[in-house]
């Protein structure tokens, strides 16, 4: 039987700062042992199954699970290291640059492929596409684009309809946008042909997939480019009027990742937390909506590969070069 925990909200601020986490929860509260701070940029809804094993399996361990955007998850963890124990975010990018930088505690044997750790101090665990989420009342009669150049016509063809019920990341804020955008460049010019599109159209740009996809849901847009697929899956189950469309022309699928921060104060703790995040792969199947990493490995040019690649767009000036040129193309 499933282990009973208490998921308590906390409403006072973490030493320092401002209450303004996306959420703030804490699961087998009253544990006598050590409490672990997790940041992590996944909702609560789609982690706290993967948590739940975890408490259950070591009940004298709680779990303070924090959710923030992935940017301000590299911010914090670079001004207060050792205010957290675990990292977990969805770009992947930023925290192959957390840990090439030193805040990762390496730990060996962890066991996952090669493709899926840096260095011993940053695991994948799970592979999760990009993907185009559309509301279906704008397509009756119509249609479904099945690719970036099919969206690119969809819109063209029926402007008014689509004028500003478009979304997307808004890259200069989100740091999984920034990544997704980045990767997408990289691997076609139809990428930045459909940003000119959308932003003739008056784009609505979005901090986080779930906001997107609320956005959908009650008509606000009608197309959403570049949607995480686990949040995209969970989201719109049961809602007749959403569809999500994995690009056929090619997929951007990153990897989500965990590390230890060398700075916890629990490293013991922090690394069983990690062990069972990673590896741990029957519990959490059975449990969680999170679509875990793949035995065959990385899914050829697809997958966003685990490698020093990532730091490209992170170099200041090619950042600076890249949003410009973004929002040449979206911000009209």
């Amino acid at each position: 039987m499933r282990y009973l925990i208490a998921l308590v909200l906390l409403f006072y601020p973490l030493v320092g700062w401002a209450d303004d986490w996306e959420d703030r929860l804490v699961f087998n509260e009253g544990a006598e042992g050590p409490r672990l701070r997790v940041i992590s940029s996944t909702d609560t809804v789609l982690f706290a199954p993967v948590i739940e094993g975890f408490v259950a399996e070591n009940p004298l361990i709680s779990v303070e699970y924090l959710v923030s955007g992935t940017a301000d998850i590299n911010r914090r963890v670079r001004e207060t290291p050792e205010a957290f124990d675990v990292i977990i975010s969805s770009a992947m990018d930023l925290q192959l640059k957390l840990a090439n930088d030193g805040f990762a505690l390496p730990i060996d044997d962890v066991p996952v492929p090669s493709w899926a750790q840096w260095h011993h101090s940053l695991f994948a665990f799970t592979s999760e596409p990009a993907t185009i989420v559309i509301n279906r009342t704008a397509f009756e009669g119509q249609p479904v684009p099945q690719t970036r150049q099919g969206l690119i016509e969809a819109l063209r063809k029926r402007p008014e309809a689509f004028r500003g019920k478009v979304g997307t990341y808004d890259v200069r804020q989100s740091g999984l946008g920034y990544l997704f955008a980045t990767q997408d460049a990289r691997a076609s010019e139809t990428y930045w042909r459909l940003m000119e599109v959308m932003g003739s159209l008056d784009v609505q740009l979005y901090c986080c997939s779930g906001d997107m996809i609320n956005d959908l849901a009650d008509g606000t847009i009608l197309v959403a480019y570049n949607v995480l697929g686990s949040y995209a899956a969970v989201r719109t189950e049961g809602k007749d009027a959403l569809e999500v469309v994995l690009p056929t022309d090619f997929q951007t699928i990153m990897m989500r990742t965990a590390m230890v921060s060398r700075a916890t104060a629990e490293p013991n703790a922090a690394e069983m937390l990690l062990r069972y995040i990673v590896a741990e792969r029957p519990a959490i199947e059975d449990t969680s909506p999170l679509p875990l990493l793949q035995s065959g490995g990385a899914n050829g040019r697809e997958t966003i590969g685990l490698n020093p690649a990532l730091l490209t767009f992170l170099d200041g000036l090619k950042r600076t070069k890249f949003l410009s040129a973004w929002e040449d193309a979206v911000i009209q």
